[in-house]
């Protein structure tokens, strides 16, 4: 194995799913500026998601649009003119 290709700043980090507020603790080198207060009472890094293991339609079983950035409507505005031309 290569040496010195691994990042050595390895640290706890919290990981929340903003869509249903599950965390979790693990390390990480993620690197945020939001901090969070875990159930310890000890201050951790917040790396903030937008789905997650347990908001994942793969594994909930559940399908639900999942649209937290408005990836569709920058669709539709961007395509607008196309579908209205080939409706006339």
């Amino acid at each position: 194995m290569k040496k010195d290709i691994h990042p050595s700043d390895y640290r706890l980090v919290v990981f929340k799913d903003m869509s249903n507020d599950y965390a979790f603790l693990t390390r990480s080198t993620a690197k945020t500026k939001d901090t969070i207060v875990w159930e310890d009472g000890k201050e951790y890094p917040l790396v903030k998601l937008e789905i997650s293991h347990t908001s994942h339609p793969f594994f909930t079983g559940k399908v639900k649009l999942v649209d937290t950035t408005g990836r569709v409507d920058k669709f539709m505005n961007k395509y607008k003119k196309h579908y209205q031309d080939k409706q006339k």
